[in-house]
């Protein structure tokens, strides 16, 4: 008898190895060719975690499918990136693209960084090897479309001229969202709505957000009234710390902002850098712009099969 006892647990401990082995090998999605696997969305929820903690309050479930859009969206990315015939970056540039991404979530120092991510047991090959592809995305989209960038320089010279030493500095969170049709767009509002009042602003932007910034909660951390569109400025202008803008209409979706915080700026007014940069963030914001339409045009080409 305690053989057969003794015997029984082997099996059972085997069984459940084995169980777990076929979990953990899954094939969940296929991209084109590309595979994803149930361990791949569980490795990438911990990434997209430790970018932004506060995506522990939502539930599992919901971070998974979090993490499974993110995953897709990466894939569809590689798939276009390894038609370009640039695929290297600059380690000088990458290094400053990962100090962007650490500040942005508060973290003074490289070293600090690390420390945290180990926490999500995440190393720095996997943030480089990320942050990598995404710039070579964007070094895709820049190329593409800069010749199409639109920007009156003379305005801006002018708007500099007329600037007031007090000004006003925005903390910001974005939410970008595109639909087919007008009845999409308010039902999928409405339905962030909801979320950000059950879930919060940061992870509604995890959810729905198409920007890139949805990894960081939708961070777009300080930004001068100067430097933003006159008709983004109208609408968070009108809102109160903590409050968020309706939809605002932009090339290829939506977007809404939520005001974290305010402060009033003293300065004196180096005309060439703030010429240099507000040609620098409209550039950007114009580039992100193309960036979701493209990513919108090639997606419907991709044949996502879902095991």
């Amino acid at each position: 008898m305690r053989n057969y006892l003794i015997s029984y647990c082997i099996f059972l401990i085997f069984f459940f190895l084995s169980s777990a082995s076929s979990i953990e090998n899954r094939i969940i999605l296929k991209i084109d060719n590309s595979i994803i696997t149930n361990v791949d969305v569980i490795n990438e929820a911990k990434y997209l975690q430790a970018l932004n903690p506060n995506l522990q309050d939502l539930a599992k479930d919901k971070i998974l499918e979090i993490a499974k859009n993110s995953l897709i969206r990466e894939k569809i990315k590689e798939i276009e990136i390894s038609k370009a015939s640039s695929s290297s970056i600059n380690s000088e540039y990458l290094e400053s693209v990962i100090k962007s991404i650490y500040m942005s979530i508060g973290f003074k120092n490289k070293k600090e960084f690390i420390k945290h991510i180990k926490k999500f047991d995440i190393n720095m090959q996997i943030i480089e090897k990320k942050l990598s592809n995404e710039t070579l995305w964007n070094q895709l989209i820049y190329n593409k479309f800069f010749s199409k960038i639109k920007i009156d320089k003379e305005k801006i010279k002018k708007d500099i001229n007329s600037i007031n030493k007090k000004s006003k500095s925005y903390s910001l969170n974005e939410i970008v969202y595109s639909t087919e049709n007008n009845d999409e767009t308010k039902k999928l509002f409405e339905k962030i709505k909801e979320s950000i009042a059950k879930n919060g602003f940061e992870n509604t932007a995890a959810i729905y957000s198409i920007s890139e910034t949805s990894k960081t909660g939708g961070n777009l951390g300080w930004v001068s009234e100067n430097s933003i569109n006159k008709n983004i400025l109208s609408n968070i202008s009108k809102i109160k710390i903590g409050e968020f803008t309706n939809p605002i209409l932009i090339p290829g979706g939506f977007l809404i902002l939520k005001v974290k915080d305010i402060k009033e700026i003293e300065k004196k007014i180096n005309m060439e850098k703030e010429f240099n940069l507000r040609i620098a963030s409209m550039q950007n914001q114009q580039l992100n712009q193309y960036s979701n339409i493209y990513y919108k045009k090639i997606k419907k080409d991709i044949l996502i099969d879902e095991k």
